[in-house]
């Protein structure tokens, strides 16, 4: 997508399973707004968000789970694959490793293109490429696919004049990096999805354009932004868009604050998605598994766990008490929406603990019905309602605190240096209890935490991924050349603007089967690539071999614009109401009930200090204090919580 200019309203809207959060931006004015989600047809909570605005926004940037979802539920487009001769069955192999090791009773998937054809490998005139079907998508990935560009392009050719209404996704364009195994389950995902991807954005496009919306542009899972027509051409790229956003502004907080290290944590209803950041970049990763498909494709490095404020509770076989990764979802939604839902689960036991006293403007509380879900539960596990309820939040912190373990610990980093930085409409809720059990630094709130996924999608700029996978660093300068040269056109088509080049590297010790990837400038000596390596492989794996010969296997480049909202373009906090707090109860970690100040976070300037236990309430977002916390608020408005 192109820019806005500055007279024209941007507005980031990101797609949740509980929510739809809205936050439009004119160059002077920030506008937030948070409507139900409409799982059925996510353009329809879109819309919503969109039309009490006063005025319509020029262009919208979407995160999306539209990919994800369809990829989860199996809606995806009847497929076929062409590939080399011999190779028909590479989706089927894998890697010959099981998904789960002690789990016998644990399969992969099935493929998702179950008519694959083989071509010879070497080419001559006269061949001709098998019949395939009647396909609703096809996808080409040849052995070696990333340095056969040309023959893809003609077998698609030939493929296209049979079925000129049917997309061809090739992996010379989708993933251009040796494995064949990855290389083409990303290029049958992209296949598989693109339909279902393209028929939504091309109902959201027309429907946004009927509220006056000129331009749309996708969140990408590297965390930039995407064209409407390259996210149709390439969903695989956007099966993360959704919780992309989030880490974006995390990372921005972050180095505007001067941390060095530091957590998402991004609870919303549904999940809760957990990343780390480091020096005020998130971390990305090029290869993860999607609903059990490997997916090569530049991501943010993102761990997602089914634990939301909709994650129901209850009773296993065995009688103990269990939460998520069932979701009350948006519909009907947790008891205390007064929606219809019965189910106790992590908002209803926060409702019943006094930490959650109102649900902002959308919606209104119904703390009985709330109280009798969880009351159900009690009953079912034959206990009493607040011990319930203080399991409940008890047992979700446990899942979510394995999900800040999973990228910090696993991956050899200490989490006690680093500060939690927790926004969705859950997540100051539970951060402090969260920070303290893994010994962090500190807990820190932004403003505008409820949609602060919404908030990245502005903060995030359109961006390139290329990548092509070499045989040795005899063609390192080459092909350099080539992918900076291919994400700069990009760029420039899909924004108008070459933007800012960075360059990657993946290395590995000759005859390790995994890779790192580290920066590089071109004309550095190669030498510092080994350097590089070696710490980084100490850091990350805890030893490196400094001795042994290294070897550089694939090349990046990343081309970036400029984003529709900077951090400095933040409006000031706005006065302080400096309204008096209210009294409530709550009910603390260990049973004990106290008397809590109730604040609402407008009313607290700069400097102003909270101690627990309150509730400090904002707009879509709450945060709680245990008796032993305090709250400060920094000069960007965030709340920084300490014990």
């Amino acid at each position: 997508m192109t820019l806005p200019p500055p007279a024209g309203p941007t507005a980031g809207i990101d797609v949740g399973g509980t929510f739809t959060d809205l936050v439009a931006w004119d160059g002077r004015h920030l506008e937030t707004g948070k409507v139900p989600s409409t799982p059925a047809d996510q353009s329809g909570g879109v819309i919503d968000a969109v039309t009490p605005l006063e005025r319509a926004p020029h262009a919208v940037i979407h995160g999306t789970t539209v990919a994800t979802n369809a990829l989860l539920e199996g809606r995806g487009a009847v497929t076929a694959l062409v590939t080399t001769e011999g190779f028909e069955d590479v989706l089927a192999i894998g890697r010959q490793d099981r998904p789960s090791l002690y789990d016998s009773m644990a399969d992969r998937p099935n493929p998702l293109a179950q008519n694959r054809v083989g071509v010879p490998r070497d080419p001559n005139p006269d061949d001709d490429v098998p019949d395939v079907g009647r396909p609703e998508s096809i996808a080409v990935s040849l052995l070696y696919g990333f340095r056969a560009a040309e023959r893809e392009s003609a077998i698609a050719a030939t493929l296209a004049e049979r079925h000129p209404d049917v997309p061809i996704s090739l992996s010379s364009e989708v993933v251009a990096e040796f494995r064949e195994f990855e290389r083409t389950s990303t290029t049958v995902l992209n296949a598989y999805l693109r339909p279902e991807m393209s028929r939504y954005l091309r109902r959201l496009a027309e429907e946004l354009e009927r509220s006056g919306v000129a331009e749309v542009g996708v969140m990408r899972s590297s965390g930039g932004l995407m064209s409407l027509h390259d996210a149709a051409r390439l969903p695989v790229a956007a099966l993360l868009s959704g919780p992309a956003g989030g880490v974006v502004a995390a990372a921005r907080l972050s180095r505007d604050m001067g941390y060095d290290r530091a957590i998402s944590f991004d609870m919303g209803g549904t999940s809760t998605d957990v990343s780390r950041i480091e020096m005020g970049e998130p971390q990305l990763t090029y290869e993860r598994p999607i609903a059990g498909y490997p997916c090569r494709m530049a991501s943010v490095d993102i761990h997602t766990v089914g634990a939301g404020g909709g994650s129901i509770g209850w009773r296993d076989p065995g009688g103990s008490l269990r939460v998520g990764p069932q979701s009350a979802g948006a519909v009907p939604g947790p008891a205390s929406y007064g929606t219809g839902g019965t189910n106790a689960t992590v908002t209803d036991a926060n409702v019943f603990l006094g930490r959650i006293a109102s649900l902002g403007k959308s919606l209104s509380l119904d703390g009985d019905a709330g109280r009798r879900a969880i009351g159900a539960l009690a009953a079912d596990l034959d206990m009493e309602s607040a011990p319930t309820a203080s399991g409940i939040v008890t047992v979700v912190e446990e899942t979510m605190a394995g999900a800040i373990r999973r990228v910090s610990v696993e991956e050899g980093v200490d989490p006690r240096g680093a500060v939690l930085v927790a926004f969705g409409g859950a997540g100051g809720l539970h951060a402090a209890a969260l920070a303290k059990r893994l010994d962090m630094a500190a807990a820190v709130v932004p403003r505008y935490a409820g949609v602060f996924s919404a908030l990245g999608l502005l903060l995030s700029p359109p961006r390139v991924d290329v990548a092509l996978s070499i045989s040795g660093a005899d063609e390192l300068a080459g092909a350099l050349e080539t992918v900076m040269a291919a994400a700069g056109a990009d760029l420039q088509a899909a924004a108008g603007t070459r933007g800012a080049i960075t360059t990657y590297v993946d290395v590995r010790y000759v005859g390790q089967a995994h890779e790192l990837s580290i920066p590089y400038d071109p004309g550095a000596p190669v030498a510092s690539i080994a350097a590089g390596f070696h710490h980084l492989h100490r850091e990350r794996n805890g030893f490196a071999r400094p001795r042994d010969p290294v070897e550089i296997v694939t090349v990046r480049a990343v081309a970036q614009g400029r984003p529709a909202l900077s951090w400095d373009d933040l409006p000031a906090l706005d006065t302080p109401t400096g309204a008096e707090p209210v009294s409530r109860e709550i009910t603390a970690a260990d049973g004990a009930t106290h008397a809590a100040a109730g604040y609402q976070r407008a009313a607290l300037g700069p400097g102003a200090r909270v101690d627990g236990p309150a509730v400090i309430e904002d707009a879509g977002a709450t945060t709680y204090l245990a008796p032993d916390d305090r709250a400060t608020v920094a000069a960007n408005g965030a709340l920084v919580i300490e014990w």
